[in-house]
């Protein structure tokens, strides 16, 4: 095998500058076994560029040829087929799959580990190797690269090169070396035994000279061991001087370790003194209270603004030292312990001054106060807290200090609040509630009247005088009006209208006094106690304790304010004790107003329910919107009872039997109150509570006027239903009520249907022989009579029908139509108006009926010549010269 690679590469390769690696004869799998042989190769040249070349033997000459080519950057995989068992078959993977079988396993193993190592060397791209033995893919050291001359014909050189190869190529020298020796010994090439055993013999020559030289050398040898003990020698005096130095600093060191354990404990007492120094300043400056603040809390003027500026600085300036946060271990020091106990005593102390002065500035306002409601007795206006307000709001950080400190004061001066002002405000309500009675009552004369008694400008009503007045209301209500109309010229309607545009002016006073008063009187209890009103805490709390004053302590324990459902059920809860009399007192007002006039309850439903919305679009939890929806409701009651008295008036109403009926009370009571309803509920909130009403009301009155017309004996049943309805509807037209319009409809159908069954039961007396007659020739026709033949039967021959159109002459018609009209007259009222109407259209249906004769006598009894004795233009003469006469 080595002679075949010297061969191909001094045939092949070397012509083509490349050098040969590795070789292994191969033939391929499954096939006729021709052999050929695979090697691997590398260029001379840079860049060094590996191939694998398939080398065939040419089939015309002993001689190999160059057949196929692959560079090895191309090679995927190499598939060893087993790393175990001796396997001569491979398979290298090119562009696509070659499958060889080696001559031996060891070639197939040489060949695969040098293409292993010129992949590792040569390769960025690593080769996959698998089923091959980790033996063969050990790492040889890096060849390095080669660097061969342009135009000089060298060959790598190295021991690398022996690591990829056992061969070498000779280089120049050597070749020149060799042939030298070789022209030396003639018969080298024939006889290589003599020329090898003649190399032996000068190798052992050139040996006993080196061991000659050797032994010519051993003097200096003596030499060189004297100088090596002399050496020995120094190195020992150099070790005793080193062992002196040795200990001489051995023992500077342990000075130096005296001296840095003496640096470290000064360094640690320094470090400990720092801290030290610290924390004495940290308790310092953050729990010494200035003389000027203990001063302005044992001795401070709280009336003062300045006063109250220095006692507010210094409460804060204690509260943040008592709050300070101390650090582990402080509060063991008896100086701390000293210094908190004086903080509380200072806060102690000036807690209590602080709640003394402030009760007394409760009482004390309270008094001034109260001194002036004497001008406010006669005004309907209620007294202005804001000065109040002001004087006490410059204590609000001062009662937040408190809150936070020492929350039972703050407690109890929040109770002591409440029950001096609820007096002050409930003598001020009251007082201001009887002024609006006087006002809406009239004179005190004319309060009497409803069982009001003044004295000293104010009222005191018995619950038995205002039952009273519900039954005489209405009744005293007309007989003013009447009376005062004899006296002023003034309609009734006028002066109910005045009255009732004063009680809704005085009405909407009050709610407009009372509701500033209780914002502001909300705003202030928020600010001075510093409660926050729109800031929820979890909890829960009796709502029956809420109306009683002790409420708040049951609420609240000292712990502070987190039992408590919220701070703002807190102000409600203050509200609803300092205001506890608005409710009733406005029921009472309502109550009042709603006896002197039941359709007061219209103005106060709208005036209510703007303020309701007003006061939900501010706060809808809060005490004025709960009040006023309270009384809201009071109020949408007191409506349903006026609609409710009215559908039960209608059903009570009664009719005299001797006078004819005309409108009906309950028609025109509705129409008033429409009318009024509509000017007052203009733009209002609750327009659906009115359109409710209106059709309750609607309905009761058309079945209240049917239930009438049917039990009239006076007045004709249609009568009474045209009037009535064609006075409902000329209401809803005038007043355009936009939920009743199926109503109006239905309205103007009865009137017109009433109408026209008036109109032809009344037409049916003038001519009533007349109209016997031709019912009679109708009913025969109706039963199969022809028209013309009608003539032919006895009793509808043309002599009874010229002897009954004789009894109806022009005279006669005249004198009935002229009784018809007196009749109609006394039936129909004069405040409808409907005379004219119910004549026009009597006039139309008799000449209707006219004309229906004529054409029943042409058809019947053509020919006859027969025809009425008065004509169309008559009748016309003779209805309007009646309703002239009259």
């Amino acid at each position: 095998m080595t002679a075949i690679k010297h061969a191909l590469q001094r045939d092949i390769f070397t012509p083509n500058d490349e050098r040969l690696l590795s070789i292994v004869n191969v033939c391929k799998a499954g096939k006729k076994k021709r052999n050929c042989f695979l090697c691997a190769t590398v260029t001379t040249e840079r860049p060094v560029q590996v191939n694998v070349v398939k080398v065939k033997k040419s089939d015309k000459g002993d001689f190999y040829k160059r057949q196929t080519a692959w560079a090895l950057r191309d090679l995927a995989v190499v598939d060893a087929k087993d790393a175990v068992k001796e396997n001569p078959e491979f398979d290298l993977h090119f562009d696509k799959v070659y499958k060889w079988v080696a001559s031996s396993t060891a070639e197939k193993n040489t060949f695969i580990s040098c293409i292993w190592k010129l992949n590792q060397r040569y390769l960025r791209k690593k080769i996959d190797f698998i089923n091959v033995s980790s033996q063969l893919l050990e790492e040889l050291p890096k060849v390095a690269e080669e660097s061969v001359p342009s135009g000089e014909n060298q060959s790598v050189a190295g021991g690398d090169e022996e690591a990829v190869d056992e061969y070498q190529e000779l280089n120049a020298r050597e070749e020149q070396d060799i042939e030298i020796m070789m022209e030396g010994c003639e018969y080298a090439i024939s006889n290589a035994e003599a020329f090898a055993e003649k190399l032996s013999r000068e190798l052992q020559v050139l040996d006993g000279a080196n061991i000659q030289s050797i032994m010519a050398s051993e003097k200096q040898v003596n030499i060189l061991m004297k100088l090596l003990d002399e050496a020995l020698k120094e190195v020992d005096q150099i070790e005793m001087k080193l062992s002196s130095y040795e200990e001489m600093l051995q023992s500077v060191k342990e000075q130096m370790d005296q001296i840095s354990e003496s640096n470290h404990l000064i360094h640690l007492s320094n470090t400990n003194n720092v801290k030290l120094l610290s924390e004495i300043e940290f308790l310092v400056n953050h729990m010494d209270l200035a003389k000027g603040h203990i001063k302005a809390l044992q001795e401070g003027d709280l009336t003062s603004s300045r006063g109250i500026e220095a006692c507010t600085n210094a409460a804060d300036a204690l509260l943040q030292c008592m709050n300070v946060a101390l650090r582990p271990g402080h509060d063991m020091l008896h100086a701390v312990k000293e210094q908190q106990q004086r903080f509380s005593d200072l806060r102690e102390q000036f807690a209590r001054r602080l709640a003394s002065h402030l009760n007394s500035v409760f009482v004390q306002q309270g008094h001034d106060q109260s001194s002036t409601l004497a001008q406010h007795s006669v005004e309907l206006t209620l007294p202005n807290h804001h000065p109040f307000h002001r004087d006490l709001l410059r204590y609000a950080k001062l009662m937040e200090w408190l809150k936070n400190t020492d929350y039972g004061k703050y407690e109890g001066l929040t109770k002591n609040y409440m029950d001096y002002l609820s007096r002050l405000y409930e003598r001020e309500i009251k007082d201001f509630f009887e002024v609006a009675k006087i006002k809406m009552t009239g004179t005190t004369k004319e309060g009497k009247k409803f069982g009001l008694h003044g004295s000293s400008g104010k009222l005191t009503g018995s619950t038995s005088s205002l039952n009273k007045l519900s039954v005489q209301s209405s009744g005293s209500r007309r007989s003013q009006s009447s009376s005062l109309l004899d006296m002023g010229n003034m309609s009734a309607s006028d002066l109910d209208v005045a009255d009732r545009t004063k009680f809704d002016k005085i009405f909407e006073q009050v709610l407009s006094e009372l509701e500033p008063l209780c914002l502001a009187e909300q705003d202030f209890i928020s600010k001075f106690f510093k409660l926050q009103q729109h800031q929820s805490i979890p909890g829960t709390t009796n709502e029956a304790e809420e109306m009683d004053g002790g409420s708040l302590s049951r609420s609240y324990t000292s712990g502070g304010p987190q039992t408590v459902s919220s701070e703002k059920d807190m102000i409600r809860q203050m509200m609803t004790k300092i205001f506890r009399c608005i409710e009733p007192e406005l029921n009472n007002l309502i109550a009042l107003g709603d006896k002197i006039d039941s359709f007061n309850s219209l103005y106060m439903l709208v005036k209510m329910s703007h303020h309701v919305w007003t006061a939900q679009n501010v706060d809808p939890a809060s005490f004025l919107s709960t009040t006023l929806g309270n009384v809201l409701v009071t109020v949408k009651r007191n409506f349903d009872k006026c609609i409710s008295n009215q559908m039960k008036q209608m059903d009570e109403v009664k009719i005299s039997k001797k006078s004819k009926v005309g409108i009906l009370p309950f028609v025109a009571e509705f129409e008033e109150f429409a009318g009024l309803a509509e000017s007052i509920f203009k733009n209002a909130e609750r327009r659906g509570d009115l359109d409710k009403a209106y059709i309750k009301l609607i309905r009761a009155v058309f079945v209240s006027v049917e239930k009438v017309a049917n039990e009239s004996q006076k007045t004709p049943r249609d009568v009474v239903m045209m009037e009535n309805f064609h006075h409902i509807f000329a209401t809803l037209s005038r007043l355009k009520i936009s939920c009743l319009e199926s109503e109006k409809k239905e309205a103007k159908q009865k009137y017109t249907d009433h109408l026209q069954s008036y109109v032809i039961y009344s037409l049916g007396q003038p001519l009533e022989k007349l109209n016997h007659f031709f019912e009679g020739v109708e009913a025969r026709v109706a039963q199969g009579i022809r028209e013309e033949e009608v003539s032919y039967q006895l009793a509808f021959n043309k002599q009874e029908l010229r002897k009954v159109i004789k009894e109806y002459p022009g005279k006669e018609v005249k004198k009935g139509l002229d009784n018809l009209y007196k009749k109609v007259d006394k039936h129909l009222c004069e405040e409808e108006n409907l005379l004219q109407v119910v004549w026009h259209s009597m006039q139309d249906e008799f000449i209707r009926q006219y004309k229906h004769f004529e054409g029943l006598i042409a058809r019947c009894y053509p020919g006859s010549g027969i025809t009425m004795e008065f004509t169309i233009q008559d009748i016309l003469d003779y209805c309007s010269s009646i309703a002239q006469s009259h």
